[in-house]
């Protein structure tokens, strides 16, 4: 499927999606650019968006090239170096003509070093609100690889990774939302990623499920004989809990009522990490939008562990967006990364 036989881009309903005006695409050998090429090209022509496409090489962080054939006897390291910067140069502008031919402004720039980091550093120099990509190729392994992975922790920009069979439209989309009035940070988040799934759902004619997982801590633990805790009491916290998680989800969904023909919304009891990943094969998930919050005192990396659990289980695409206020653990660095 071509981004020529995506239905209408964006149109009603889909305000959200129309906010990312600056796309950086990453292309390089490593990613399954192919999945990410008509969603690139539908975003940009309705936005009027510009887009930077990206390629990296591995240096192991030396940002001289040709210092990686040093060791090749009889070759000149220099000239190899300078063959090898022309092969990517040229594969990055094939790639970018496709977008040119449909009157997208493109930027190509070739990136030398560690790659996630180099494309952080690149989406902070570039002001980019958007970072799209394929999945990582990893031969062997479903699931999110560390290259990925690094990316989803620490890039400061919301995060589209593109790893389904169906793009370049979702047929099925799964939103995990925790909504938290008390913790604004948490609250404005889970309103940022219900507005970007809801769009997305508009756009494609997707189906949309709301999910919020929820329990009572340590329940096992208090129903323990030794915690001298009656059964009756316990089951008043659990009704307690559940009451309330689900009055939290119920006013987070009915600001998003003009939804309700897509949307189905589920408050299931259990662990995040095991009732996502399992409703996600289930169900036949191809896109997973979900929220990342740092840690208290630690920039950079997921809300606990649940995140990072639910995409190693999970072989669909993904659209992650971070709480308002995250910093970057990496910084923008200097221009030689840059060829």
């Amino acid at each position: 499927m071509t981004a020529s036989t995506l239905s209408d881009p964006l149109g009603e309903g889909a305000q959200t999606l129309q906010r990312f005006k600056n796309i950086l695409f990453v292309c390089d050998e490593q990613s399954a650019y192919e999945l990410a090429l008509d969603r690139v090209i539908w975003l940009a022509t309705a936005n009027d968006a510009a887009v930077t496409l990206v390629t990296t090489i591995d240096s192991g962080g030396a940002t001289d090239v040709s210092k990686l054939f040093s060791v090749i006897p009889g070759l000149g390291s220099q000239e190899i170096g300078e063959a090898v910067i022309a092969v990517h140069r040229a594969k990055l502008d094939a790639r970018a003509q496709l977008l040119r031919d449909k009157g997208i402004l493109v930027e190509t720039k070739l990136l030398v070093g560690t790659p996630f980091i180099e494309i952080i550093r690149q989406v902070l120099r570039g002001g980019h609100d958007l970072v799209v990509k394929g999945a990582h190729r990893a031969p062997g392994r479903r699931y999110f690889p560390g290259a990925d992975m690094h990316l989803l922790r620490k890039c400061p920009c919301p995060i589209w990774i593109l790893h389904s069979v169906s793009e370049p439209k979702a047929q099925r989309i799964l939103v995990a939302v925790d909504p938290d009035p008390a913790n604004p940070a948490r609250d404005g988040l889970n309103r940022t990623i219900m507005e970007l799934a809801t769009s997305l759902a508009r756009a494609d004619g997707a189906k949309l499920d709301v999910m919020n997982v929820w329990r009572l801590q340590e329940e096992a633990t208090l129903r323990h004989g030794m915690a001298d805790i009656s059964d009756a009491d316990i089951d008043r916290l659990v009704a307690d809990t559940q009451a309330k998680s689900k009055e939290r989800l119920q006013t987070l969904v009915s600001d998003f009522a003009e939804f309700e023909d897509i949307m189905r919304v589920l408050h299931i009891k259990g662990i995040a990490g095991d009732v996502i990943p399992e409703h996600v094969a289930a169900e036949g998930i191809d896109t997973i939008v979900m929220g990342t919050l740092t840690r208290t005192g630690v920039a950079g990396l997921f809300i606990g562990n649940t995140a990072e659990t639910i995409l190693n289980h999970v072989g669909c695409s993904v659209l992650t967006a971070k709480a308002a206020g995250f910093e970057s653990p990496i910084g923008p660095g200097l221009q030689e990364g840059t060829l």
